[in-house]
């Protein structure tokens, strides 16, 4: 096999490969004599198949093996001997000529093919020693747990039949039937039987609850209301609608009481338990949306320290990821780019940005990984599999399995931990200053340009990916 490099511009690369026809010879006699003694063919006993028979049998079939094996033996070749880091799988191109290819499999003549490739960047890790980061941190306030408790207390009080002729009133909760129309046409989701429904609870789309007040088991009312401007189906979005419900019971609420039993209904010993617990899993939501803030003002601190050649085709790749969520999501709403006041043209420009960014920091976040030897172990992927076979209730087994079958699944399982390692290395390198918030100014989520809110998934208009998902190669173990 000779290996000659043919282009070396920016991150791509080619090379020819050739084997000369008795080198190809070689290798398919080779292959021949092994298969010679596993070969059972009527008329030869086992062993005893002559290789020139095996040749006639099924010479073209092995030697598409071999010709597979040597491009296999040429990538690794290639990578090893050249030190090159891929940044996706090599491109292989044979002969354009069916006649070399036939004569070449018939071991008749040189074979001769190109490996085309894209290699990864190189580039030097960032000092990050001036990188300042702000840590929002925000602590559960008295009256926050206490409405938690409230509302829990609420979810779990007990509701009794209201006599028989009683109208329902805000607080009971009513078992309906109903069908939704838009202009005399029932729509998708708009029907339903058996429905509990507790009046007052802002369950329902504004207006429905309030119409079923004074309502008695049996009756039937016309409920006439509108969607919001901003409701998640686009197609029902402002539509005035009309239901017709039926009431078929009525159950009047319990007193609602929050004391040592309610604590103990939740599996606390006392209230003050039940009230830890509550302010313990506040604070953790809090933290989880600090910690998303925090991470993305790293990328963005990352991302002014970097400016490296990006391999096309990662660019490519993910650009056409983001692209397919943006036309789908226009395609779902029923909207056109122009209905959004920007263009087709314009769009493509920012999403192709937005992809970019977030090949560059995948790659940035890799060679950390890579440089400070950051190692997903398989306790932790195991820890990951159980937390997502539970998510499954009944199908634990089913879940568990693909998961073990499937090398790629737990990939996608192990990616994230490595790029939550990988962010925790990095923090350790800035300074973090905290600043006490209020709950409100944690959760603000505005952002001042339509690109910081497409990466960060807030963009209600065209949405893109987001930097807490950066490109597999950025999680690499």
């Amino acid at each position: 096999m000779q290996v000659t490099e043919t282009l070396s511009q920016g991150l791509k690369r080619e090379f020819q490969v050739s084997f000369a026809a008795h080198e190809l010879e070689e290798r398919l006699n080779s292959e021949l004599s092994t298969l010679k003694d596993k070969a059972q063919i009527k008329g030869f006993r086992p062993g005893k198949v002559p290789v020139a028979h095996l040749r006639k049998l099924y010479g073209r079939s092995v030697m598409a093996d071999v010709l597979q094996n040597a491009v296999n033996e040429a990538n690794q070749r290639i990578v090893q001997d050249n030190n090159l880091k891929l940044a996706l799988e090599p491109k292989v191109e044979f002969p354009g000529e069916q006649s070399v290819v036939e004569r070449a499999l018939d071991a008749k003549a040189d074979l001769s093919f190109n490996i085309a490739l894209e290699v990864l960047p190189t580039f030097e890790l960032a000092d990050l020693s001036d990188v300042s980061l702000t840590k929002l941190v925000a602590k559960p306030s008295d009256t926050e747990v206490d409405e938690a408790i409230t509302r829990m207390a609420s979810s779990n009080r007990s509701f009794t039949a209201r006599d028989e002729g009683a109208a329902a009133e805000t607080g009971d909760r009513v078992t309906i039937d109903f069908v939704g129309r838009i202009d005399g046409v029932e729509f998708e989701g708009g029907k339903g039987e058996g429905i509990d429904l507790e009046l007052g609870s802002g369950q329902f789309i504004p207006g429905f609850e309030d119409q079923l007040v004074g309502a008695k088991v049996g009756e039937n009312r016309v409920v006439k209301t509108t969607f919001p401007e901003a409701y998640g189906a686009e197609a029902l979005a402002g539509k005035a609608a009309e239901f017709d419900v039926t009431v078929t019971a009525i159950q009047a609420p319990g007193e609602t009481k929050i004391d040592d039993e309610l604590a103990k209904n939740f599996g606390m010993e006392s209230l003050d338990k039940l009230k830890e617990a509550v302010a313990t899993a506040i604070g953790s939501d809090f933290e989880a949306q600090s910690r998303r803030k925090l991470k993305k003002e790293l990328l963005d601190a990352l991302d002014t320290k970097y400016a490296f050649e990006l391999p096309p085709s990662l660019v490519h790749q993910e650009f056409a990821a983001v692209w397919a969520q943006v036309e789908q999501d226009l395609k779902t709403r029923e909207k056109t780019f122009e209905d959004e006041g920007t263009t087709e043209e314009k769009a493509t420009a920012e999403y192709r940005k937005i992809a970019e960014r977030r090949v560059r920091l995948g790659l940035v976040l890799a060679q950390v990984g890579e440089t400070a030897d950051i190692r997903v172990s398989d306790d932790e992927v195991n820890q990951a599999l159980i937390a997502r076979v539970r998510q499954f209730p009944g199908q634990e087994q089913q879940v568990w399995d693909f998961y073990r079958k499937n090398a790629q699944a737990l990939a996608e399982l192990r990616a994230p931990i490595f790029e939550e390692k990988v962010v925790d290395h990095v923090l350790a390198q800035v300074k973090l200053v905290e600043e006490p918030v209020s709950k409100e100014a944690l959760f603000d989520d505005e952002d001042d340009t339509e690109t910081s809110k497409a990466e960060s998934g807030k963009d209600e208009t065209v949405p893109a990916g987001s930097d807490e998902a950066l490109p597999a190669v950025a999680k690499a173990d």
